[in-house]
């Protein structure tokens, strides 16, 4: 099994930064791309950014420029590095990562358990 878990959500006006990590434990081979994404209740989770094993990255069009994703690879972490953020981005935020288990080689996506982000005007 896998476990990843997500730090770093909070209260931030708007205008201000937050960072996040999202840290993957447990029987790992390995990690290919790992993203983040949102969910407002009752709306369906949306994709934030994603970056790939190689380091490549892709993100939503309201995040380009403001938002960066990265990664600590030794440590099987992914982080989402948001500034200028806007109430409208008030969701909670959620990581996913695709892993090849150490175990079986078989590959299957995780998400954490989410972390909410509450930014106020």
């Amino acid at each position: 099994q896998v476990q990843l878990v997500e730090s770093g959500g909070g209260l931030v006006q708007a205008g201000g930064s937050l960072r996040l990590s999202c840290q993957a434990s447990g029987n790992i081979f390995r990690i290919n791309d790992m993203g983040w994404y949102r969910q407002a209740p009752g709306k369906q989770r949306e994709l934030v950014a994603t970056i790939t094993h190689g380091g490549s990255t892709n993100y939503a069009d309201s995040v380009k420029g403001r938002f960066t994703i990265s990664t600590d690879n030794g440590k099987n972490t992914v982080f989402l590095e948001m500034n200028r953020l806007e109430p409208e981005e008030t969701f909670a935020y959620y990581c996913k990562m695709n892993v090849i288990s150490r175990l079986t080689f078989y590959t299957r996506d995780y998400w954490g358990q989410g972390t909410q982000v509450t930014v106020s005007s």
